[in-house]
């Protein structure tokens, strides 16, 4: 366990980033370790616990490494069968387990998923970042706006449903899914929304962490918590036929964690963790953010509406509207 504070004065909350690996392809299994995570967390006295993007019931690291992109692969059909298979069904009760676990530690839960929404045929997978609050209700639910680059063959690209922000404690919180951090627009719209503490999931690495972090705490100004899944070759299932081209070919560290904490004035609160499993705690002080505020305020005495606005449409998107009879 790798606890680190600021060490400031202030009114504060505990943030556990949640630096594990998937049963890849198994949802059951898979949460079952995200349950034991939140147990741990919530034990610690944790506020919130976040973990990486497409954590349950993993990433799809085939669709780079066994040519996704060649048309009706018989190997790709089969892995994106299985895969809507082992998805997260929010309507079906698939995270009650998380919640009840939330609930019981009052725990604020931040957990990327692959979801298979009901609301879009349930056929189509989505990257989606899931808010559980501290009484174990679903808050939140975000799909990743623009899947990046290979994942655009396996994932469905989201809308601005969940752009949103959540209370915890003295901080206003928002999240984004991986490369959606690099967005600028989706960042202004959290900024507007009063937040100050930004979660930044990740499927794992630290090339997508160790710059990125604290770039995102200097602009916003705010706490920014990126969190990493990890995935190592020997961590492939076995029992998985489709996954064997996968095994041969795989090696070493798929996903290496880089999980880590930046302060609103860009310092470090946690640095990357890298290349190992770990529940890594951080105390977090908002008076750090009143502080940075004082000569940055990127939607408040730092912007400028009558010269530059964002509209945001926070309608969930659907390919269907009926109306029946009364």
């Amino acid at each position: 366990m790798n606890v680190t504070s600021d060490d400031r004065d202030g009114d504060t909350i505990t943030v556990a980033l949640a630096q594990i690996a998937p049963v890849l392809l198994d949802r059951a299994a898979t949460l079952d370790r995200v349950i034991a995570a939140c147990r741990a967390a919530g034990t610690a006295a944790a506020d919130l616990v976040c973990f990486g993007e497409a954590l349950v019931p993993g990433y799809p690291f085939w669709v780079e490494r066994l040519h996704g992109a060649e048309f009706d692969s018989p190997v790709q059909r089969a892995l994106h069968a299985r895969y809507l298979d082992q998805a997260v069904s929010i309507e079906r009760g698939d995270l009650a387990g998380v919640q009840d676990e939330a609930r019981s530690h009052g725990l604020t839960v931040q957990l990327g998923v692959i979801e298979r929404p009901a609301d879009r045929g349930g056929h189509s997978l989505y990257a989606s970042l899931v808010t559980i609050d501290a009484r174990g209700d679903i808050v939140g639910v975000h799909r990743k706006l623009q899947p990046t680059y290979e994942e655009r063959l396996t994932w469905a690209p989201g809308d601005g449903h969940g752009l949103r922000t959540h209370h915890i404690g003295p901080f206003t919180m928002g999240g984004l899914n991986c490369w959606e951090n690099w967005m600028p627009l989706p960042r202004a719209a959290l900024y507007g929304m009063g937040e100050d503490l930004h979660v930044a999931v990740w499927p794992g690495s630290d090339r997508n962490t160790s710059e990125l972090t604290r770039f995102l705490a200097r602009e916003g100004r705010s706490y920014v918590c990126s969190v990493s899944g990890v995935l190592h070759a020997d961590d492939i299932p076995t029992e998985i036929p489709e996954l064997a081209p996968l095994r041969r070919i795989a090696a070493g560290w798929l996903a290496n964690g880089g999980s880590c904490v930046a302060a609103p004035d860009a310092t470090w609160v946690l640095t990357p963790q890298c290349d190992s499993w770990g529940l890594h705690y951080a105390t977090l002080s908002h008076q750090r953010v009143r502080e940075e505020r004082q000569n940055f305020d990127p939607a408040g005495h730092y912007a400028r509406p009558d010269v530059t606005r964002l509209w945001v449409d926070r309608r969930r998107q659907t390919t269907v509207t009926t109306q029946d009879d009364p």
